[in-house]
């Protein structure tokens, strides 16, 4: 159990940050406004750790915008009915295979506004968290979103403090998307420049010491 939840997230958690890292490069606003946040809360004398959850909801807002845009199973588990159910005119007959397309749904128009965009402010709303699907829902929702979320929180922080992020050219991040596999990830790799700020210098010399 701990070794398949560990395993089945780890390429999950890692192409959910680069999408994260993908979407705030081509909203500098964005990654300045996660920036700020960081520095206003956690200074420069200290790397961010899991404590931290509460004084950062800016990232976390950002990994559940990403999760809502780029799904990183946009068709989620299949599953099986368990019972004949009617959705929409359709009959479901029992012990048929369910396929839910979280891609589609959680870009809908009627349930999230201006659905397209990359907005992390959205969650600021109180409730909207509870619209997300990217991990499932109800009994079956995947038991590692509590550590999927904690690693994925932490990461994201961590990139963003440590380092300076720039695209190689003045041109947008490519945010197509691979239409094969389980997983949903970038068509084109994401390439881009960083550079250390200088938390790292701090960080290393204590090190030393």
């Amino acid at each position: 159990m701990l070794q398949g939840t560990f395993l089945g997230g780890t390429d999950t958690a890692a192409a959910t940050l680069e999408w994260a890292i993908s979407a705030l490069l081509n909203h500098p606003e964005i990654l300045k406004k996660a920036k700020d946040e960081l520095d206003t809360q956690i200074g420069y004398d200290r790397l961010v750790d899991e404590s931290d959850t509460s004084n950062l909801p800016y990232i976390q807002n950002i990994i559940y915008e990403t999760l809502r845009l780029y799904s990183p199973a946009p068709l989620l588990l299949p599953r099986f009915s368990s019972d004949e159910c009617n959705i929409e005119g359709y009959t479901i007959p029992r012990d048929t295979i369910v396929l839910i397309n979280a891609w589609a749904i959680q870009r809908d128009h009627e349930t999230w506004d201006d659905a397209a965009s990359f907005k992390p402010e959205r969650f600021e709303k109180e409730g909207e968290v509870n619209k997300l699907i990217a991990f499932g829902f109800g009994r079956r929702a995947c038991p590692g979103i509590g550590l999927a979320y904690r690693i994925m929180w932490l990461s994201l922080a961590l990139l963003i403090q440590c380092f300076e992020w720039k695209r190689l050219t003045d041109e947008e991040i490519d945010m197509t998307e691979n239409g094969t596999g389980v997983v949903m990830e970038k068509l084109n790799p994401l390439e881009a420049m960083c550079k250390a700020r200088p938390i790292i210098k701090k960080v290393i010399q204590e090190l030393i010491i």
